[in-house]
């Protein structure tokens, strides 16, 4: 496990497991909420996102996180490993909202946690599992599942043991 793309739903985990296996495995962590966005709340165009990308997949150990499907594909076809932070909606909500409650509004810590919540967000993170979900899925089974491992992590307990077990192995 040297190339790592997280992905999830909002308030899912990604972040916190990002950091964790990063840390683990002494790679470099990518939060792509920190590079798609500037200060001001601006979007990377979309090329300049997909060619960042695609020069931080060619180093030799990585852990990204995030979702965008858009250009998921670039992170599956490069990985070994795929975490699917599959957790249920009430748990991402959660996680946002008491992320909001931590953490204040409306500004990056520079750990690729923002705290921009709106209910564009709430909206997003009630329909992931019926909208998003089933396209990621696919998106793993077309351009991951043939080389890499992937883990899909149901639970923060289930997180919590498989990150135990990766520091151990």
């Amino acid at each position: 496990m040297k190339r790592v793309a997280i992905v999830g739903c909002g308030g899912s985990g990604k972040s916190y497991v990002a950091r964790e296996v990063g840390r683990r495995l002494g790679a470099p962590v990518t939060h792509l909420d920190a590079v798609y966005y500037d200060d001001d709340w601006n979007e990377l165009p979309k090329d300049k996102f997909a060619q960042l990308q695609r020069d931080l997949v060619a180093a030799p150990s990585w852990v990204i996180d995030g979702n965008y499907n858009s250009t998921l594909q670039i992170r599956l076809e490069a990985c070994d490993t795929v975490v699917f932070m599959d957790m249920p909606t009430l748990t991402c909500l959660w996680g946002v909202l008491s992320r909001q409650l931590r953490h204040g509004h409306g500004q990056n810590k520079g750990n690729g946690i923002y705290k921009r919540i709106h209910m564009g967000v709430i909206r997003y993170v009630l329909s992931y599992r019926r909208k998003m979900r089933p396209r990621v899925l696919t998106k793993i089974d077309e351009h991951a599942r043939s080389h890499a491992q992937v883990v899909i992590l149901t639970s923060r307990r289930h997180a919590r043991r498989w990150l135990s077990k990766t520091a151990a192995g």
